[in-house]
């Protein structure tokens, strides 16, 4: 019996643990690109470092009822690897990308003069920049998928594992696209800073590298590593 009915959640609660979750993925990690802008602190590692922490804090705090996604591209993603239910991906997507506005809405009031608010940006070029989306969000789709299959020890231990690759690709691809692999990270600084350039970029490639990355599961973990019903629905972004 899966957890969603062994708790008896409804949708609703999926939804706004998916709100809670990207609100402060985007809070903590975009408003850490803020802090840094204004007082020159934590420095790039630490951007890259609360990137990951807080991914992988939310995977531990909501795994257990939404699965954590806190990703559109990762929630198409398990709708294509594990048969997640499509009658919620768009409630997901709405719930993470609603939730990404907030907390740029939040940082713009507290960082009312700042102008990007954590937005992302190609600095090395468009297509350039789109491998780098797409190459990032290949091996992040890569690790949940992997982590998230098997032994039960390896799945306690799937929070880590994620929020590290996150903020290793913060760490390696923040100075060349902000390193994204979020469209709803993307979407909201977008919206509420108004630099829309590129925006298509970030929404794009996360989606295919992380469709990509689903058939390598069952290349390296065998058939029907990916079925839903074998393994936990747990992951993040």
């Amino acid at each position: 019996m899966s957890v969603f009915n062994t708790l008896r959640l409804t949708p609703y609660n999926q939804y706004l643990a998916e709100f809670i979750g990207t609100f402060f993925l985007v809070l903590f990690g975009c408003g850490a690109m803020v802090v840094n802008d204004t007082f020159g602190v934590p420095g790039h590692g630490g951007v890259a470092a609360a990137f990951g922490l807080i991914v992988m804090i939310m995977i531990y705090a909501i795994g257990n009822i939404s699965g954590a996604h806190m990703n559109p591209a990762v929630t198409i993603a398990f709708a294509v690897a594990r048969g997640f239910d499509k009658r919620r991906v768009l409630p997901f997507i709405a719930s993470q990308i609603i939730g990404a506005v907030f907390a740029t809405a939040a940082l713009k009031t507290i960082f009312p003069t700042h102008e990007l608010l954590g937005a992302t940006q190609a600095h090395v070029g468009i297509l350039p920049g789109f491998l780098v989306e797409f190459l990032l969000s290949f091996l992040l789709m890569f690790v949940i998928l992997n982590v998230t299959t098997g032994h039960q020890e390896k799945g306690i231990m799937a929070g880590v594992a994620i929020g590290a690759t996150v903020g290793l690709e913060a760490l390696v691809g923040g100075p060349l696209t902000n390193a994204s692999m979020n469209p709803a990270r993307s979407i909201g600084p977008a919206l509420v800073s108004g630099h829309l350039d590129a925006l298509w970029l970030f929404i794009l490639a996360p989606i295919l590298g992380t469709v990509a990355a689903t058939p390598f599961c069952a290349l390296i973990q065998g058939p029907g590593c990916c079925d839903d019903s074998a393994s936990a629905d747990s992951s993040a972004s």
